[in-house]
C-alpha cells in the first residue's frame, strides 16, 4: 500500500470514528495509530484501512474490535514496583494528612492498576477514606476492571512486582483462585467508581489528591498532552500528586512549570 494514500485513509477512519462514534483520536500520535490500525486491517482480514472503515461506519461490533486494538489494553499490577514504592515511601506520608482522598486512575485499562493502589491504600492504613476514580474510553476494558477477574498465569509476575514494590503481605490475601483464574478480593472494588472518560474530550469531574495516569500520555501528539495535563492540574487539589509513566515527562510541555518533582525517576510530582 503507497505510504501518502495509507496517510489518507487513517486520517479518514480517524474521523469516521469520531462523526460516528464521538471517540477523539485525531490528536493521537499518528506513528502509534498506524500500526494499530494495521494490526487491526489485518486481524479483521480487511484489504484496506477504507474496507475497515466501511465496516467500521455500518458495523459497531467491528468498531469495538477495532477499540481493542486503538486503545491498548495491556497492563499488570504494581507495573514499574519501584514506582509503587516511591509512592509508599513518599507520598504516602503527606496523604495522611489528609482527612479523606480523591484518587483518579486515568488510562485505567482493564484495572491492574487500580487494584495495585487499592492494595497499598489497604495496607497503608488509606483504603478506608480513599475514593478511587478509575476512567477509561473502552468499555470492555472498564468492565473487565469491574470484574477484577485475572488468568491464573499472570499471577506469579503480579507477586513478584508486589513483592519488589514493598507489599506488606501475601500477595494471594487479596484474592481468590479458581478454575484458572483469580477474583479480586471485593473489598478492594468497594472503594472504586469505575467510569468513561476521554482525556480528549472531557472536562474536570471531581477535586482529587492524587492522580496515576500511565503509559497513557506516549500515545498522544503534544497538544493532547498539554489538554491532559492541564487536566490534571485543574482537578488536583492545592500540592496534589500525579504519577507518570517510565518513557513520560512534564518537560517542555505547557505545563511544565506548574509541577516539581518528588521522585523524578519514578515519575512524581507534585502541583506547585
Amino acid at each position: 500500500m503507497a505510504e501518502p494514500v495509507l496517510e489518507i485513509e487513517l486520517k479518514l477512519l480517524i474521523e469516521a470514528i469520531y462523526l460516528r462514534y464521538s471517540y477523539d483520536f485525531r490528536d493521537y500520535a499518528m506513528a502509534s495509530m498506524k500500526r494499530r490500525v494495521v494490526q487491526a486491517v489485518r486481524a479483521l482480514e480487511c484489504h484496506s484501512v477504507s474496507e475497515l472503515q466501511g465496516r467500521v461506519l455500518h458495523e459497531p461490533d467491528t468498531f469495538m474490535a477495532v477499540l481493542q486494538y486503538l486503545t491498548i489494553p495491556v497492563s499488570e499490577m504494581f507495573r514499574d514496583p519501584e514506582y509503587y514504592r516511591a509512592l509508599r515511601e513518599q507520598v504516602v506520608p503527606l496523604l495522611r494528612t489528609y482527612p479523606s482522598l480523591n484518587i483518579w486512575i486515568a488510562g485505567c485499562s482493564t484495572g491492574e492498576e487500580v487494584y495495585s493502589m487499592a492494595i497499598l491504600l489497604e495496607e497503608e492504613g488509606l483504603l478506608s477514606r480513599a475514593h478511587i476514580y478509575a476512567t477509561d474510553i473502552n468499555p470492555r476494558s472498564l468492565e473487565k476492571a469491574r470484574q477484577g477477574v485475572y488468568a491464573t498465569d499472570s499471577v506469579r509476575l503480579f507477586t513478584e512486582n508486589y513483592q519488589r514494590s514493598g507489599g506488606k503481605h501475601s500477595f494471594s490475601d487479596y484474592y481468590t483462585a479458581a478454575y484458572d483464574a483469580v477474583l479480586m478480593d471485593k473489598r478492594l472494588r468497594e472503594r472504586v467508581t469505575f467510569a468513561d472518560h476521554s482525556l480528549a474530550t472531557d472536562s474536570v469531574f471531581a477535586e482529587t489528591q492524587f492522580i496515576s495516569c500511565r503509559n497513557v500520555l506516549i500515545y498522544f501528539n503534544r497538544g493532547l498532552q498539554d489538554r491532559a495535563v492541564g487536566l490534571f492540574h485543574e482537578s488536583l487539589g492545592h500540592r496534589g500528586f500525579l504519577g507518570l509513566g517510565s518513557k513520560e515527562s512534564l518537560d517542555f510541555g505547557q505545563h511544565a512549570g506548574a509541577f516539581e518533582p518528588i521522585a523524578r525517576a519514578e515519575r512524581i510530582f507534585r502541583k506547585r
